[in-house]
């Protein structure tokens, strides 16, 4: 499935920066990297509104995300649509292997639903929505 146009993917930087985002890019997704726009420590809730302005999708390790205030009011501020993967303590080759497989049913989850919304990736490539 060819990624629909304007379909740009977000990494947080709990993925790291080359392995996830080049394996999503060898797939033919177009990639943007935490570390290349904002400071390593720049707060969830800021990061989390500018990149959902921008209409990206953000995917994540961070399961902790949907009980934090000011991350859930900008996800709902902003519309974001946020991808969580489920599995942890898994390696950065898996985890990209998880999102790669996963990414029809992303793509077709993104097109079915208006945002804003959390969910999760388990490492079978399953979705379940977390949040509303």
């Amino acid at each position: 499935m060819k990624p629909p146009e304007n379909f740009v993917l977000f990494l947080d930087r709990s993925l790291g920066k080359q392995i996830i985002a080049s394996a999503l890019r060898r797939a033919g997704y177009d990639v943007e990297v935490h570390d290349d726009h904002f400071r390593p420590d720049a707060p969830d809730s800021e990061w989390l509104s500018a990149v959902s302005r921008k209409r990206w999708v953000v995917l994540t390790k961070d399961k902790r995300i949907r009980y934090r205030a000011s991350e859930l009011a900008a996800v709902s501020a902003t519309n974001a649509r946020v991808f969580t993967l489920a599995a942890g303590s898994i390696q950065a080759q898996e985890m990209s292997d998880i999102f790669v497989g996963a990414m029809p049913k992303i793509q077709a989850f993104v097109a079915a639903n208006k945002p804003p919304y959390i969910v999760t990736v388990s490492k079978s490539g399953s979705l379940a929505k977390v949040y509303p």
